[in-house]
């Protein structure tokens, strides 16, 4: 069947109706032989910070010579992205066979989420990888990616999001992350709020896995941004180390990773290679555009906002920058925006592309109490302004707003969902390959 059409006809599958849910996963992968089982995998969870997390990780045990499979999600230009070989996307014809494998293996009907990473579980066992990279899609606890066997385990951060279905308070989420512990499995997790490593602590004493606590400056530290050339330079020692991503918590997932691939015997010399020349897409990626600059960032829930605004802060585009923002309906949107609106002079509020994107107005109105009122003039015909004078702007093509933008400022943040960042990234033209920082 064609890529486009196959996919398309997965992506469907969500909502009520569909889910094999836990037991019903294992029995899939049961049918399809466990492919799970052929490999080690490093796992990893998170509110924030997973992607990051296990690009680096992949690209380490690359540099030092393991085959490597890695897993993530969303996908920011293709669903190829998600599962990838070495660094490379895995082929459209290969994820059309696979997820065409796993359909005809199907008795419960299963959801997109699953779908694809049974594919994935496959391919990294068809291809006969050394390690895979496993990033869970929800929780952990009842995660499908849960089937693996992990030689380590990583928690990156735990916050609120997604709470209609793992909980209400941090607690409540760190269970459901904590449920990737596996029985003697080593866990590598950063300084979280004290309710987070309660439950850690609660679920690895219960199956007696070792935990590893990473601490700042457990070995790096922040000694300069720079944001010329995208990246950080971190210290170790007597030692500047590359990192090749920009972001307030980069320094803490470069410590958090470092420590669990020296566990696993990645030499320094791999680690090294692997953070100078790691590409992570929308993670505060800078693309230059003649004289104009675009910021692109997926944060996607409060946690991720305010960090990413305490990092712009500290930027040189803070005082010259515009913002265009759009948020999924399932997200606590209205938190969102007000957590960016204040840094800014202007702002194009807008919609992402896709069925679970939130209508600007409904964001104005849930934010303000009151109804947008809109009018249409000269420039302005297609905008739907909430007044005059007002420096927020709904308009409901996103492409339309970022153009806006970059008639207004020099610098442009585009921010607040990965659909968002993911689209507008590639209606500019500025695909992977593109010359961004």
């Amino acid at each position: 069947m064609n890529f486009r059409l196959l996919f398309q006809q997965v992506q469907q599958r969500t909502g009520p109706g569909f889910g094999a849910g836990p037991a019903g996963f294992a029995r899939l992968m049961k049918r399809l032989g466990d492919p799970q089982t052929q490999y080690p995998a490093i796992h990893v969870a998170g509110t924030n910070g997973k992607g990051s997390v296990c690009y680096l990780c992949a690209a380490a045990l690359q540099a030092a010579g393991r085959r490597t499979g890695l897993f993530v999600s969303p996908h920011v230009f293709s669903a190829q992205e998600r599962i990838q070989l070495n660094g490379r996307p895995i082929s459209q014809r290969a994820f059309a066979r696979l997820c065409q494998t796993v359909l005809a293996a199907e008795k419960e009907p299963l959801n997109f989420f699953e779908i694809i990473t049974a594919a994935a579980l496959l391919y990294f066992a068809e291809r006969k990888v050394d390690c895979a990279v496993l990033e869970t899609g929800l929780g952990g606890r009842k995660d499908p990616t849960t089937l693996c066997r992990p030689v380590v385990t990583l928690i990156t951060s735990v916050g609120l999001d997604h709470c209609a279905l793992l909980g209400h308070s941090v607690g409540q989420i760190a269970r459901e992350k904590a449920g990737i512990i596996k029985p003697g499995v080593p866990v590598f997790y950063p300084p979280l709020p004290l309710a987070a490593q309660a439950q850690i602590r609660r679920r690895a004493q219960a199956v007696q896995a070792p935990l590893h606590r990473v601490c700042a400056g457990q070995p790096f530290r922040l000694q300069k941004i720079s944001w010329k050339h995208g990246r950080l330079l971190l210290q170790k020692g007597q030692q500047v180390w590359p990192l090749a991503l920009l972001g307030e918590k980069q320094v803490q997932n470069a410590c958090l990773v470092y420590q669990a691939c020296r566990f696993l015997c990645v030499p320094e010399y791999a680690l090294k290679q692997a953070f100078a020349s790691v590409r992570v897409p929308c993670r505060f990626e800078i693309c230059r555009r003649g004289r104009k600059t675009l910021i692109f960032d997926g944060a996607h829930n409060p946690q991720a906002i305010e960090g990413l605004m305490r990092f712009f802060r500290r930027s040189p585009w803070t005082k010259q920058a515009v913002l265009v923002c759009g948020f999924m309906q399932d997200k606590d949107y209205a938190s969102m925006y007000k957590r960016l609106v204040p840094s800014f002079k202007r702002v194009y509020l807008t919609q992402p592309p896709g069925p679970r994107a939130a209508r600007p107005e409904a964001v104005y109105e849930a934010v303000y109490k009151t109804a947008a009122r809109c009018f249409l003039s000269g420039r302005a015909q297609g905008l739907s302004a909430v007044q005059k004078g007002n420096k927020v702007s709904l308009v409901s093509a996103p492409w339309r707003a970022l153009d806006w933008a970059e008639q207004d400022a020099a610098a442009v943040l585009i921010t607040g969902s990965f659909y968002l960042v993911g689209y507008l990234r590639a209606r500019k033209g500025l695909t992977e390959n593109s010359d961004c920082d």
